[in-house]
């Protein structure tokens, strides 16, 4: 007993001194939906660069912006757009992938699709029974992402789902909309809802929900490339201009190689070669 404590405190003592071989940490902040993605190329990356580890996180487009600006992450990462309040000159935008927004309802909902025009309306708060688009007579319970997605801001923007209140513009999502931190928990509310409707990343879209025909197009991969599916937004890496360390521009260059790009394809996601 005695020589089995021993020899259990020498091999704990061999696994705590045991030099970790990453030379450089590179933090990448940002998106929850590019968060998916990104921790593919990480650890992908990280397999070819064992003297490289890359620390992913994911609260928020928002705060990606944020981190790329001052300097508290080496990258940060958005899935939308950039607002003009948020550009800067020495601020640079990399697209790694784009991404289709899918509206999806539980799997016992009987509908196929939607127009563009009736998913503003059900966002909006004017259309709240699924009779009203052609489904059941039951209120429809919508549930959306907080006001930090990159997700949302990209849902808002295409489906003209902004107002401008005192001279400042806002979300017209209606107030009584459910609020989800994230792709994960979005699609968990509308799967154990048959009244639910939300809207997640393409590349999450899964058995546990349907994703639907947007004015007569299917949400695919397919009809994000070639344009017909509108719901669509970029996956950008934001770094500021001059900064990145060596190690962190050698995999910035790496995510836009056709083997990384292999990887975004995989995934659901749509390369940019």
């Amino acid at each position: 007993m005695k020589k089995t404590v021993i020899g259990a405190i020498a091999l704990l003592g061999t696994l705590t001194v045991t030099p970790v071989l990453a030379k450089e940490t590179i933090s990448a902040v940002g998106s929850s939906s590019v968060t998916p993605l990104m921790e593919v190329f990480s650890e992908t990356y990280m397999k070819l660069n064992p003297e490289v580890f890359v620390e992913v996180q994911g609260p928020g487009s928002s705060a990606g912006v944020k981190a790329a600006k001052n300097g508290s992450a080496d990258l940060g990462m958005s899935s939308r757009n950039l607002k003009e309040s948020e550009k800067e000159t020495s601020l640079i935008e990399e697209v790694v992938a784009r991404d289709g927004i899918a509206v999806v309802v539980n799997p016992k909902n009987t509908l196929d699709g939607l127009t563009a025009e009736q998913v503003t309306a059900i966002y909006k708060g004017d259309i709240t029974n699924w009779k009203d688009v052609g489904g059941a007579d039951k209120p429809i319970v919508t549930i959306t992402r907080d006001t930090a997605s990159g997700t949302r801001g990209a849902f808002e923007d295409i489906l003209s789902l902004k107002q401008t209140i005192a001279g400042k513009k806002v979300s017209a999502i209606s107030q009584r909309a459910q609020v989800a931190n994230g792709n994960g928990a979005l699609k968990t509310m509308v799967a154990s809802n048959p009244y639910a409707i939300g809207y997640i990343s393409l590349g999450t879209v899964d058995a546990s929900v349907n994703a639907l025909a947007i004015d007569g197009t299917e949400a695919s991969v397919d009809n994000v490339k070639n344009g017909s599916y509108k719901v669509a937004r970029p996956f950008l890496v934001l770094y500021k201009e001059g900064k990145p360390s060596t190690e962190t521009q050698k995999f910035l260059d790496w995510m836009l190689t056709d083997e990384a790009q292999a990887l975004v394809g995989n995934k659901g996601y749509i390369s940019v070669n």
